[in-house]
């Protein structure tokens, strides 16, 4: 019988661990965003689950718990990138008595100067080429929604850039900590009414915009959900139109919930959308890293 073995994507919000009876999921466990505090700690507890039923031959991680103050700090691999150039190095280390390693993320500047990086993204992109080999020929947009969605530009099964929004991160603090929802109170309309009214509006200048969130609920009898609908259009529907020129297909990788709603967007503008799940992504990334050593 062959030992298992654990891969995860650790994110900001969440970690999610999958253990692997060679190459199928036969458990999985949840935890706490990467950069809540005691990460070794999150990790060896989780472990300690399973060290119980069985032994383990290793761990291999992706996402934050390689950014400083997680798990350990892992370094970028710098653009264009492959999978064999992302997996080049990778940082080792040893927790609840297992070999651990850590996936560097990715680094890019684009012409103009500016910085951009990701952790764990870059494990579902290649992942996705891995289930899609179509995708690793020619020029392709893929988008991973998210607390920092990202739009890579891959080439030839290279990535060659890509930009972030930090679209999700934005809707949590004005739609969970502004005044701008206003009280929970009843009123009409859904979340996807406002939606569809936010990808209205979203090309108009944004703070401008935001405030109909809370003017509908005061003179229009809008809803909460409305509310928040509305504004997550103005964001997502505002990011698609700075990212994506009308017409085109996009690859999206993510949650299917999330995803939907980017569809809609991309739709809006006459665009099409070919989905992959994201869990299937990362799994399928996180293959291939078990598989190469570095």
């Amino acid at each position: 019988m062959s030992v298992k073995h654990v891969v995860g994507d650790w994110g900001t919000t969440r970690l999610r661990l999958f253990r692997m009876d060679g190459g199928d999921v036969d458990a999985r466990l949840d935890g706490p965003g990467a950069l809540a505090g005691d990460a070794e700690g999150a990790l060896a507890e989780r472990l300690d689950v399973w060290k119980a039923e069985g032994a383990l031959s290793e761990v291999v991680l992706c996402g934050m718990a390689g950014a400083p103050g997680a798990l350990v700090a892992a370094g970028y691999a710098a653009c264009p990138a492959d999978a064999a150039h992302w997996l080049s190095s990778r940082t080792r280390l040893e927790v609840a008595g297992i070999p651990v390693s850590v996936l560097p993320g990715l680094s890019c500047t684009d012409s103009e100067g500016v910085p951009e990086v990701m952790r764990g993204e870059e494990a579902q992109v290649f992942g996705a080429l891995a289930l899609h080999p179509e995708l690793g020929q020619g020029e392709h947009l893929i988008a991973l929604p998210g607390t920092h969605c990202k739009w890579v530009s891959v080439v030839n099964g290279t990535i060659v850039g890509f930009r972030t929004h930090p679209t999700g991160e934005l809707y949590a603090l004005l739609a969970g900590q502004s005044t701008l929802t206003g009280p929970d109170t009843p009123g009409e309309g859904t979340f996807d009414d406002g939606f569809a009214r936010g990808t209205e509006r979203c090309e108009e200048p944004l703070t401008g915009a935001l405030f109909e969130a809370r003017a509908a609920r005061m003179l229009d009898g809008r809803s909460k959900d409305w509310s928040r609908g509305y504004i997550s259009g103005l964001l997502i529907g505002g990011e698609v139109a700075a990212q994506v020129p009308e017409g085109i297909s996009v690859v999206l990788i993510g949650d299917q919930a999330l995803v939907a709603l980017y569809d809609r967007a991309l739709a809006a503008r006459g665009c099409t959308s070919r989905k992959i799940d994201g869990d299937a992504a990362v799994l399928a990334g996180l293959a291939i890293a078990k598989g190469q050593k570095a």
